[in-house]
């Protein structure tokens, strides 16, 4: 039943990752320490337990502040935040994750105001950037990428952390979270 269930979750967008034959099978309480210890790595996201009394859910966040200044400082507005909620599930082994996302478009010279808000959840892959022309050492214009947004950067290090533990990934959609 469990290669079905994988093949319905991957026709609806999941995906089910397994580990190498031969890793090392780490407890809850070790795999949990290994994705919060990510935090102090290069990677650009912070792990931490939930704020529920549950330690098996684990929230994986990454944020994109746009700057907007202020009457007097400058402040900072969020435009982006992604998470992947992970819980742990020590009698099969595997971890099922949930991924979730909000956008916000600022508008106004400075940005005022919100004019449109969007709010995803499921299993998400999106790569987005943006880019400026600058001129270059020669004096040419050329166009360079001031932002890059990619959900596989943040997952495939927690995917990697998870199947080298020895746990299986899962990735759920909505209905079965």
């Amino acid at each position: 039943m469990g290669r079905l269930r994988d093949a319905i979750n991957r026709f609806r967008g999941g995906s089910t990752k397994y580990p190498e034959s031969g890793v090392a099978l780490l407890s809850a309480a070790e795999l949990r320490d290994v994705l919060i210890a990510m935090n102090s790595s290069e990677v650009s996201i912070s792990v931490r337990g939930s704020y529920q009394s549950d330690a098996t859910l684990l929230l994986a966040e990454w944020q994109v502040w746009e700057p907007a200044w202020g009457s007097v400082r400058l402040r900072k507005q969020l435009e982006r935040k992604f998470h992947v909620w992970m819980r742990l599930d020590p009698t099969r082994c595997e971890v099922q994750s949930i991924d979730e996302q909000w956008k916000v478009t600022w508008v106004g010279d400075p940005p005022k105001f919100a004019v449109s808000r969007e709010h995803g959840r499921g299993q998400i892959t999106e790569v987005s950037w943006e880019s400026a022309f600058q001129r270059g050492p020669d004096g040419r214009r050329r166009k360079v990428e001031t932002f890059r947004f990619d959900t596989r950067l943040m997952k495939s290090p927690l995917q990697d952390a998870v199947l080298g533990a020895g746990w299986v990934w899962r990735g759920v959609e909505k209905n079965e979270w």
